[in-house]
């Protein structure tokens, strides 16, 4: 690293200072080398002590502009889906896309003033600024009602670890509403908000959208700024809607869709004009008739969707049903098969933990250009300490091992394989859609399970197996970046119990930045049938 200046700091960083640090790397200095170093470590010390405030560039927002009042924590929380209620909207829009819709917020992002829990009490934060995505919807004339619950760090595709308590699916009570987005699935599904954000790293906005019966986007990796949202891995961070139905879907995604000039997941230029269109090419094919409305659409039904071990036969037979009505719209159906889909779960599970555990548990974003959330990351050490790792749900704390164990074991070359290989599983997907308009399967493999009893204080090991492959056919695409979309097409009796019926769903997935394709796709599907009556 080269040397800007040398001066004559006020505080020393002395040999002695020195010594035990380069002795716990395992090195042993000099004393002359010594002698360099602490003149060299002095002057980056001194560096480090003059730099300025980073609250005078950070984006606070005008909270007379934008106020927010009765920020409160309900005693009613919607069987788990509230983790804070406020009511923030902005007094003078810019436009009126969502005028007189009220949103939800996931309790990932950030809104001042208004606490993060992130599902967890690992850390006690209040942001001071808003995300780029909560800033447009307030401008886009939305009222935010509040911070929808989430899993325990993020990291859990079952709703039974929120710090908020239990998340029970809208359609039978002990069973699981998805996750890790499972407040925002909720609160959609009974209607309480119009339209909710979720955030998906590995299926988190699919899952809960399948789990309680409504759309759920992931739309393409960087289409949809992620400033101001608390990260997992920024290579595999999404942020969308989920919402009632697909023209909504359309709506709040033109809203929160562009960049923002912050986040280094979005492309640098090419995000404008007709590329952020996303509800008029709906409406246009919603005015088709059902016949005509996916003419020359060629849909690909991906083979190995439906070869998830475990596979529940219930839901292999709604979405075929589902899949084999779209010639009914004018489209081509034909199979497709991708191998490299069955090996993508395993590349995630892989690349996860190194990556995850840093950025994620530990707040470490280094490497990225971006809007860092400083004043949480001060919170958090280079490791967790004991409270804080006890704070952590069963998905989090199975993280925090991989991350220990992969960083000790194998360093960053486990991480580098992986990602290395999924460039080749992106590759395939790029090749079957350069035949096909979507890939159409199965968001999960089986209905919601039944979730644990409160305060039973499962392991992990019994907690996570009640999950047991259920980003099979989701996280493939956070890893690829394609748009993918979770629509829902009829119940499935729950494993536990057949009398009880529960959601099931499609995921249509699009080229990357052709997320009108899905919309369209879903759209007109869900015209043409009622998917609750299935």
């Amino acid at each position: 690293m080269s040397v800007v200046q040398l001066g004559t700091p006020s505080t020393r960083v002395t040999e002695d200072d020195l010594r035990p640090l380069f002795a716990k790397a395992g090195l042993q200095l000099s004393e002359p080398l010594l002698g360099d170093y602490s003149t060299l470590i002095s002057s980056l010390d001194a560096a480090i002590a003059s730099l300025p405030d980073d609250k005078a560039v950070l984006p606070h927002p005008d909270l007379t502009k934008y106020p927010r009042t009765d920020i409160h924590v309900p005693e009613d929380n919607e069987m788990g889906a509230w983790a804070t209620k406020v009511n923030a909207k902005c007094i003078s829009p810019t436009d009126d896309l969502l005028k007189g819709r009220t949103v939800a917020l996931k309790d990932n992002m950030a809104l001042a003033g208004v606490r993060c829990t992130n599902g967890t009490s690992m850390v006690d934060w209040t942001p001071e600024i808003d995300a780029t995505v909560v800033t447009r919807v307030m401008d886009a004339g939305a009222t935010i009602l509040g911070k929808a619950a989430c899993e325990n760090s993020c990291l859990e595709g079952m709703s039974g670890t929120a710090v908020t308590g239990q998340v029970h699916n809208p359609y039978a009570k002990g069973y699981s509403a998805g996750g890790s987005s499972s407040g925002s699935g909720r609160l959609v599904a009974t209607g309480s908000v119009d339209m909710a954000f979720g955030c998906d790293q590995g299926g988190s906005i699919r899952i809960p959208a399948s789990s309680c019966g409504i759309v759920g986007l992931k739309p393409t990796w960087g289409l949809v700024p992620y400033t101001g949202i608390l990260s997992l891995d920024a290579t595999i961070d999404h942020a969308g809607p989920m919402t009632k139905n697909v023209r909504d879907c359309a709506l709040f995604l033109e809203v929160i869709a562009g960049p923002d000039g912050w986040d280094d997941r979005q492309p640098p230029f090419g995000l404008e004009g007709d590329k952020l269109k996303f509800v008029s090419p709906v409406d246009a094919l919603l005015a088709k008739e059902p016949s005509k409305m996916l003419e020359g659409v060629r849909i690909g039904v991906m083979t190995e969707g439906f070869e998830i071990p475990g596979q529940d036969p219930n839901v292999v037979s709604s979405v075929k049903s589902a899949i084999g009505k779209f010639e009914s719209l004018g489209a081509t159906v034909a199979p497709v098969s991708v191998p490299l889909h069955k090996e993508a779960p395993i590349l995630w599970t892989c690349a996860l933990p190194l990556s995850g555990g840093r950025q994620s548990l530990l707040g470490d974003m280094d490497g990225r250009k971006q809007l860092y959330l400083t004043d949480r990351a001060e919170l958090v050490g280079p490791k967790l300490t004991q409270a804080q790792f006890d704070a952590l749900g069963p998905g989090a704390s199975n993280m925090y091992a991989g991350y220990l164990w992969i960083q000790e074991r194998y360093g960053a070359k486990v991480q580098g394989k992986a990602m290395n290989l999924l460039k080749a599983t992106s590759d395939a997907y790029d090749k079957a859609l350069k035949e096909f308009d979507v890939l159409v399967m199965p968001t999960l493999p089986y209905p919601p399970p039944q979730m644990p009893e409160p305060g039973s204080n499962e392991g992990p090991l019994s907690f996570l197996t009640r999950s047991l492959g259920l980003v099979s056919n989701t996280c493939p695409f956070n890893n690829s970046g394609h748009p993918a979309l979770s629509l829902p097409v009829g119940f499935v009796p729950a494993r536990e119990d057949p009398s009880i019926k529960l959601p099931t769903a499609m995921q249509i997935v699009g080229r990357k930045y052709a997320d009108v394709d899905c919309l369209k796709v879903a759209a007109a599907w869900e015209k043409a049938f009622d998917w609750k009556t299935l």
